[in-house]
This record gives structure tokens, sequence and C-alpha cells, in this order.
């Protein structure tokens, strides 16, 4: 029994090494934690859901995440109690990840001379950045510092926005808040905003697995940042959050509609519909495909596949 083990053992040996010494896991690395994404990958293993899915899932509500990801026996992420820059703009993308501990001199010493052996560029802290794409999404554990804790200023703040068109999740703080702000469409969920520099904080390792308050974060995990909270949601699970979401969605559209005109009682609408209704749920959809907020190959795929 032993054996079966082994492997196990030896990729998590591995894992150690290479985030100790080299900040980041490998391609085979990543593809064993993200196993169940059978889809398109980033050159750094990376699981890419598609820039459609992310669009779609700007619409989804942080409560229908959830439910979907509760039902998938993923309990653990959600993480609230945010200072975002916008409440009213939403993040959506893919993370890509960072770890950050306090300073311990030895060993930041042993990191930054790996680094600029393999020709990183500066401070640490801009090595994740360098790593971005279009429709990332920075998301970093500073193990919830705030006074010098501030992983980003304005410089590096448009710096991301303009490689990703997205922002940050930071389990840590910010600074620069007026100059943030001014970055049209950039958002950043914090813990505090404080005017300090980021000091005595080292980063230990980039694309791995990190804790952000009570969630576990996954690289390529599809962040989606409300002002309820930020949900980590597994690549895998992304298109089932998305269409559930788009189903409720319309549901809720036919419901109120249908109040409106009187045709239902709030009784027959709040509970588990007929058969009659659900009839003409699918003879609403027909009529309204054109107009509602939902794909239109996504609503005929619905429709093909009800039975009645």
């Amino acid at each position: 029994m032993k054996l079966k083990y082994y492997p196990l053992l030896s990729l998590l040996t591995v894992m150690m090494y290479s985030t100790l010494v080299a900040q980041e896991l490998s391609k085979t690395e990543l593809i064993f934690l993200t196993h169940q994404w059978k889809g398109e990958r980033f050159e750094d293993g990376r699981p890419k859901v598609s820039d459609a899915l992310l669009k779609r899932m700007k619409n989804v509500s942080i409560e229908e995440a959830w439910g979907v990801l509760r039902n998938e026996g993923f309990h653990n992420q959600f993480e609230g109690n945010w200072q975002p820059l916008h409440e009213d703009v939403t993040i959506v993308g893919r993370a890509l990840t960072a770890q950050y501990m306090p300073n311990r001199p030895d060993m930041a010493e042993q990191i930054k001379k790996k680094g600029h052996e393999r020709g990183e560029i500066g401070n640490t802290n801009a090595w994740p950045i360098d790593r971005l794409v279009e429709h990332d999404v920075y998301v970093a554990d500073g193990f919830g510092k705030i006074i010098d804790g501030t992983l980003i200023g304005d410089n590096l703040g448009n710096s991301i926005y303009a490689k990703t068109k997205t922002g940050v999740v930071f389990n840590a703080s910010s600074r620069d808040l007026e100059g943030l702000s001014k970055i049209e469409g950039f958002n950043a969920f914090v813990k505090g905003w404080h005017p300090s520099f980021l000091t005595e904080v080292m980063l230990l390792s980039i694309n791995t697995p990190i804790r952000i308050g009570a969630a576990t974060v996954l690289p390529g995990d599809v962040v989606l940042a409300k002002k309820e909270g930020v949900i980590f949601i597994p690549a895998q699970l992304a298109e089932k959050v998305v269409l559930t979401s788009e189903i409720v969605r319309l549901r809720d559209l036919f419901g109120i509609s249908r109040l409106k005109e009187g045709i239902y009682t709030p009784g027959q609408i709040d509970n588990k519909w007929s058969e009659a209704i659900e009839k003409d749920f699918s003879e609403w959809l027909r009529a309204h495909i054109d107009d509602l907020p939902v794909p239109k190959n996504q609503i005929q795929e619905l429709i093909k596949n009800r039975t009645w």
C-alpha cells in the first residue's frame, strides 16, 4: 500500500523545492493539481478558460456561483470583508497567484539571487506582474499585512491594467488610492489602504496554490469579484456556473413577466413549476429569443434539451 503514495510524495517534494528555490511550479506540477480541467492551457500549465466564457461570467452573481460550488462540494472558495477601490466595477479573469511572507533575510537573499540568475528584473513584487497576460487577475496572499504591506501603488497598478484589463485581489494592502482610482476600468480588492511603502515582505512563490482568507486558490481559477466579496471558481466548474446562472436569470425574467401580466400567482411562481408553466416557459423563450440577456445559441441549446 505504501508504494501508492510514493509518486505523490515525490511530487510534493519537487513542489517544495521548486517553490523555495525557483519560486514557481512547473507545468507538470500545475497540470497535476488542476487535473480535472480538460481544456486549453497556457504555456505555464494554468487552465485557460475561454475569453467568451469570462465575458458571460460578468453577469453571474456571487450567490449563484457560490450555490453551484457548494453543491459540487467546494465549500472554501469565497472570501468577504474587502475594501474595494470601486464597489461597482466587477473583476473577472483567470488567477495568477503569488505568495508573500514576512521577510527572513537569509531566505530572501537566496530567492533574489536565484531570480536574478534567471533574468528577473527589479524588486520581487514586480516579478508576478511581468508574467501577467490579458484577462489575468493578479491574486496575492500578503498575510493580511496593512502597514508596510502595500503590494502596489499607482505605477504598478497602471502596468497591471495595461497587461490584463482587469485588476487585483490582495490579502494585503495597497497605496496611492487616488492615483489607482483614475485608472479607468481597473479595480482592486484589498484588505486595507495605507500610505506606507512595502517593506519586510518577501516573495516566496508564483503560480502556486495560495490561501486568501477562508479560500483556497489555484492558478487558473476564475476570479469573480463583486461588492459582496470574491469567489474563486475552479476552472472545470466555470462553464457550469455560467450556464446555471443563465438558466436562473431566464426563469426569473419569465416569472416576473408573467406576474406583472397577472397570468400566475406568486405561489405558483415561487414553488416548483407545474408542467403547464414549464411548457409556457419554453414557448416564452422561443418568442423572446432575440431580446433576452443570454446568448441566442445558449437559449437554443436549452430549448433543444427540454422535454416540453
